[in-house]
């Protein structure tokens, strides 16, 4: 058995943008509430699709945010639309005409806002559990500190189990305080992570270390069974 703490909890409103930090979380079988529920779109020839930071790594200079439901305030089935903070600092309301244009403005893209309660995390139904030791384990191997932002995880948790330990849990149950997550597979991760999430610059060698020595796995996904709340400290069990 495998014991721990919640280090910390990390909810992203809009798909690659930047988010917030948050001491207690909601979630449910959809994953993390107002997690992804927001997202760009691209308008091309009259169609649309997402646009994530893959395309446009101006996206992450871009943040966004409940502050009107802080943490666990936040209901998964009516979360309020976010808060958009551009990287000159000025704030928009999701809703507010002005966004769209500045989007374009920064982004150079014509974008539609569009809102799922379903959620739109790249796998659907699903919790980015990251671990401590992995991280720092990464750090040591490329000799240089990690933002944990740039793994855009929603539950980073400190165990007393060694570096990629992960990559061997597919199929486990993880028992975070009051909520039960089944842990699906590790998480195989893409370019984001080479992006400084402060000044978007590339760092390629992170993900060809990652595919060199973790066949560029990091963290794990899960699905919560239930409804539940999860809180920083609370106690993990798997």
């Amino acid at each position: 058995m495998v014991t721990g703490v919640v280090a910390s909890l990390h909810r992203w409103p809009v798909k690659s943008l930047g988010g917030e930090d948050a001491d207690a979380l909601q979630i449910d079988a959809r994953g993390v509430g107002g997690d992804r529920a927001h997202a760009l779109e691209v308008v091309l020839g009259g169609s649309s699709r997402r646009l994530t930071a893959r395309q446009s790594a101006g996206m992450l200079a871009w943040r966004a945010a409940y502050p009107d439901a802080p943490g666990a305030a936040l209901d998964p089935d009516d979360p309020p639309t976010p808060l958009i903070t551009a990287p000159d600092g000025r704030t928009f309301a999701w809703n507010d005409p002005q966004l769209p244009r500045a989007l374009y403005a920064d982004l150079h893209r014509p974008i539609r806002l569009r809102r799922d309660l379903a959620l739109m995390a790249d796998l659907g139904d699903s919790i980015l559990i990251t671990v401590a030791a992995s991280l720092r384990g990464v750090e040591a191997a490329l000799r240089r500190p990690l933002d944990l932002r740039r793994f855009r995880t929603n539950i980073h948790v400190e165990l007393d189990a060694p570096a990629f330990a992960e990559e061997g849990w597919q199929g486990r149950r993880l028992q975070v305080g009051e909520a039960q997550l089944d842990l699906l597979h590790p998480c195989e991760r893409c370019v984001i992570p080479t992006r400084d999430p402060d000044n978007q610059e590339r760092w390629p060698e992170l993900l060809r270390w990652l595919a060199r020595e973790h066949r560029t796995l990091f963290g794990i996904n899960a699905r919560a069974l239930g409804a539940a709340t999860v809180r920083v400290s609370d106690t993990v069990t798997i």
